[in-house]
């Protein structure tokens, strides 16, 4: 065994390791869908093949054998819906969008879409609480809601904060290009010093605004009027187009991209500000 194990190189090490993930990524892929009654058709089958052979059942084996000598298309055509999700959800990656040069355009379109839903709600007076992940991992809080998984868009925004609407009274998490989940409760801001005419809402920005360094964007029921909460403060009044404007730039500079000493001062600035409470 100690032979063995000294034989083993770095190489080998890095070769198990990827094998290890991609096998970890396929059984996630799997997990909760029709796929996992299909592998254990497919496990089924593998077996009767065995069964076959050791009895000497030469027509079953031979149409078992048959079946296999075809195996990579079947796998194809009963996999195909989680193929084309792993497939789609690898094309979102930042790293292949950055390689592709496609997060550019893809940011400014985000950041359109929630600055017109911003103006379109508030001049209807109803209330919302919207959420952009930039550097801090915000799948805790999404995992809380009901998850969505589509494009962002002002139309589906506005119909989620609907007054008749069941998700209307939680957040919208954006990650990415796509809003991930809707529903979702987040940390209200323990500060003492804010004052008692900011409502729930404007709290529970300022709460995560505190813990991440993810913008938040809220709508006021009351007053239609359109705030950001970022690194633990709020910007109130705030129009749609200057909302685009500061998102752009807020996404465009998130912690990894934007340098130690940008991260180092937001993460002083939401420990100052968790302190005030």
């Amino acid at each position: 065994m100690w032979t063995v194990i000294q034989s083993i190189r770095a190489r080998d090490l890095l070769d198990i390791a990827i094998v290890a993930f991609v096998l970890y990524r396929v059984f996630l892929m799997f997990k909760g869908t029709l796929a996992v009654q299909m592998l254990a058709g497919l496990g089924f089958l593998l077996a009767a093949r065995f069964v076959a052979r050791e009895a000497d059942l030469y027509s079953v084996s031979f149409i078992l054998d048959n079946f296999w000598a075809f195996w990579v298309l079947a796998l194809i055509v009963l996999f195909q819906p989680e193929l084309r999700r792993t497939l789609a959800q690898a094309g979102r990656g930042r790293l292949l969008r950055g390689l592709l040069g496609a997060g550019s355009a893809e940011r400014r379109h985000v950041v359109e879409e929630v600055g017109r839903a911003a103006e379109s709600l508030a001049a209807k007076r109803l209330g919302a609480l919207i959420v952009l992940e930039r550097s801090s991992g915000l799948r805790h809080y999404a995992e809380l809601g009901v998850a969505i998984d589509a494009s962002v868009s002002a139309e589906l925004l506005g119909s989620v904060f609907q007054s008749g609407s069941p998700l209307h009274d939680g957040a919208v998490i954006v990650q990415g290009n796509r809003i991930s989940a809707a529903g979702c409760f987040l940390p209200l801001s323990r500060n003492l010093t804010l004052g008692r005419t900011l409502g729930t809402r404007h709290r529970a920005a300022l709460g995560l605004s505190e813990e991440t360094d993810a913008a938040v964007v809220v709508v006021s029921e009351e007053t239609g009027a359109v705030s950001l909460a970022v690194e633990g403060r709020i910007e109130s009044g705030v129009s749609g187009v200057v909302l685009a404007a500061r998102l752009e730039h807020l996404l465009r500079a998130e912690a990894p991209a934007a340098g130690g000493r940008a991260s180092l001062l937001a993460g002083v600035r939401r420990l100052t500000a968790r302190g005030k409470a």
